[in-house]
């Protein structure tokens, strides 16, 4: 990838493109990233060198080919179409053939000039990006782009897009600022609320800033069939990075396909202001020298991004992103109730990619089976936890009516699904848990000396009340399938949150168990019934919850290995002791001496009874949560764990191990070591 600095300057002059490898990336709390200056001579006539263009890589098409004359309809349609009001899309040719496009010219431009601007625009792109199946290009009157891909009619997503600066620095920086922010706020809600085929754009000016510089001029446009919402949201997008990107500097431009934004300290548009504000004065006096209102020297900077990918600049700016909490909220649903559907928790990929810095390997907390997983912060401060999907056979409806059942769940000892993302891969947007998850500590030899007795005596109970949760008392009964300690994830409180549960199985109405050919989990995890037969219900969590309660115990892993005669598997372990009355041997050294026993006794026994090989055996979590938080409770005697391999359960003479209690020879299962699970894409 790369970054195309195109810097126009004086008439007369040459002007000369430079490509920079994009590398450009720093660390830790950088208010404002160095942008790289280009010594730079060039013009030519306004409307014959656009403010930039942008070629898709999408594909090629032939001369003379059915496309190039589908494209050349197209744009001759959009140019008289589009010429009277401004905005137009339209559709020339069938698929594959088929060939789309969008026109809009600025709010204030008159007609014969829109439709100047759109001739030569349609020109020009084609000499800019011979034989491309997609391509934009911006002037200053009017925007014209095609693609071979009909999905940017209803999507809302602003690539490509560029942001341009004018190069002169402003006196009283912050005070200009907030005046700017102020001034490109209220318009920005003016354009927004322009109701029905009405252009949505605006203008203003803020007086009373210097003596030198007394007004600031500002100017808004949306498409018109964007909602106000959606309008509003766009433009918000573009004014969160302004600041930091250009902070000081006279002028500022944002360009892209939905939404559009400027201002600077001269007039540059041709209507009267919609919006007229006035500045209170200054608190001591103008400082600095003033600049002029003309800027026809002056550089401008433009930062060009690729259609395929949109994040270029996002690489630039993603640092400063991080120090901005005090934006305004994005109008995604929070209250579970008023989820009715997907579109309730549609997450941007804009959004995604400018909070996790383009999905960097510095925000990545994590990969498995799933997929990985990059930490990520909103525009309002909100952290969250971005997990991209592994591709799926599982239909696009059908995981969109299920993860909307997953979005209305709401328990304390449950991460929050916050939204998804659909428009290039499946994403799920989670909320953030800080301690991570709790394998990183349990299997750690000095972190997990965090884990005093009382904290993991709360761990074990708050995942029990989650998984209770899950199987009985949500609306619908889900089983997880994959519960393991790396699933669990840790809040400040060190209270444990249980995730994935958003890919689990739900049930409906009656519906306890079922049976599956595609077999999903870690091994080590597994109930035996589901990891030999494929069937599954609330016990098979059962079992896992009691494999997951002994590793809390005594901080081993379980070895996921239950066939060889010379390692203990975790179960025989604890089995072997208990049965011995030395029950206590197993517990983790680094807990000491210092623990309840009558706690630690009863934790033993429920992880013991909750991995015996029959299901109908193992209680139910509602029948685990009153064993925990009761004293009085007479537990029952716990019968041999499955897969257990103990010295009592091995033939010498045999290399086979007896699953159980009963002599079954192991059958081979497709199965994944601890850290990797078998997941599937759809909600399971």
């Amino acid at each position: 990838m790369t970054f195309v600095f195109l810097i126009p300057a004086v008439a007369g002059a040459i002007c000369k493109f430079i490509v920079l490898p994009s590398t450009m990336a720093t660390s830790g709390s950088i208010s404002l990233l160095c942008l790289l200056v280009v010594l730079c001579f060039s013009s030519s006539p306004a409307m014959a060198q656009p403010l930039y263009q942008v070629c898709d890589n999408t594909g090629n098409y032939t001369a003379n080919s059915t496309y190039k004359s589908n494209l050349d309809l197209l744009l001759s349609s959009l140019a008289s179409n589009g010429s009277l009001s401004g905005f137009y899309n339209g559709t020339a040719g069938q698929s594959p053939d088929q060939v789309s496009g969008i026109i809009l010219c600025r709010g204030d431009v008159a007609t014969a000039d829109c439709s100047s601007c759109l001739a030569t625009a349609g020109q020009v792109l084609l000499q800019l990006c011979p034989n491309k199946r997609g391509a934009t290009v911006w002037y200053d009157d009017c925007l014209v782009r095609y693609s071979n891909n009909q999905s940017f009619f209803s999507s809302t997503d602003n690539s490509p897009m560029a942001y341009l600066v004018n190069e002169k620095d402003i006196p009283e920086v912050s005070r200009f600022d907030k005046l700017v922010s102020e001034l490109m706020s209220g318009i920005a809600d003016q354009a927004a609320a322009s109701n029905g085929s009405s252009k949505k754009f605006a203008t203003g000016t803020m007086s009373n800033f210097t003596s030198e510089v007394p007004i600031i001029y500002g100017l808004v446009q949306c498409t018109p069939d964007l909602s106000r919402s959606r309008c509003r949201q766009c433009l918000q997008k573009l004014f969160d990075v302004i600041p930091n990107l250009f902070e000081g500097k006279q002028g500022a431009r944002a360009v892209g396909v939905r939404c559009n934004m400027r201002y600077e300290v001269y007039s540059f548009y041709q209507s009267t202001p919609t919006l007229i504000l006035t500045a209170p004065p200054a608190s001591g006096g103008s400082g600095g020298s003033g600049k002029k209102k003309k800027n026809s020297t002056g550089t401008i900077l433009a930062i060009v991004i690729p259609v395929a990918t949109a994040v270029l600049l996002i690489s630039i700016v993603c640092i400063c992103f991080w120090r901005r909490k005090s934006a305004k909220k994005p109008s995604y649903e929070t209250d579970p109730e008023k989820i009715t559907s997907v579109e309730s928790l549609l997450f941007d990929l804009s959004t995604l990619r400018i909070a996790t810095c383009n999905f960097s390997d510095e925000n990545k907390l994590g990969e498995g089976g799933f997929g990985a997983v990059y930490k990520g912060l909103l525009p309002d401060g909100r952290e969250i936890a971005v997990k991209k999907l592994l591709a799926s056979e599982q239909g696009l409806g059908e995981l969109k009516n299920e993860l909307v059942l997953v979005a209305k769940l709401q328990h304390r000892n449950l991460v929050r699904l916050l939204g998804v993302c659909f428009e290039e891969e499946k994403m799920l947007v989670y909320e953030y848990v800080p301690n991570g998850s709790l394998d990183k500590l349990m299997f750690d030899a000095e972190k997990r000396e965090r884990l005093h007795w009382g904290t993991r005596y709360k761990i074990i109970g708050g995942i029990a009340r989650g998984l209770l949760y899950l199987h009985e008392e949500s609306q619908h009964k889900i089983i997880h399938r994959d519960l393991k300690a790396s699933n669990v994830l840790l809040d400040s409180d060190m209270s444990p949150k249980i995730t994935d549960f958003g890919l689990a199985k739900l049930f409906g109405g009656d519906q306890t168990q079922g049976t599956t050919s595609r077999i999903v989990g870690t091994f080590g995890y597994m109930a035996p019934e589901y990891a030999m037969h494929g069937h599954f219900s609330a016990k098979s969590d059962v079992f896992s919850f009691g494999v997951l309660v002994l590793e809390i115990l005594t901080g081993r892993k379980n070895t996921g290995s239950y066939d060889s005669a010379n390692s203990e598997d975790l179960l025989s372990y604890a089995w072997e002791r208990w049965t011995a009355g030395r029950g206590f041997e197993i517990l983790d050294p680094v807990l000491g001496i210092q623990f309840p026993s009558s706690d630690v006794l009863k934790c033993i026994k429920v992880g013991l009874l909750c991995v015996q090989e029959n299901p109908v055996d193992r209680p139910k979590m509602s029948t685990v949560n009153v064993m925990l938080n009761s004293d009085s409770v007479s537990l029952p005697a716990p019968s041999r764990p499955a897969f257990c391999v103990g010295k009592s359960s091995m033939d010498p003479n045999s290399n086979k191990s007896i699953l159980g209690t009963k002599n079954q020879t192991t059958q081979s299962v497709t199965m994944s070591p601890n850290e990797v699970s078998i997941s599937e894409l759809e909600p399971r």
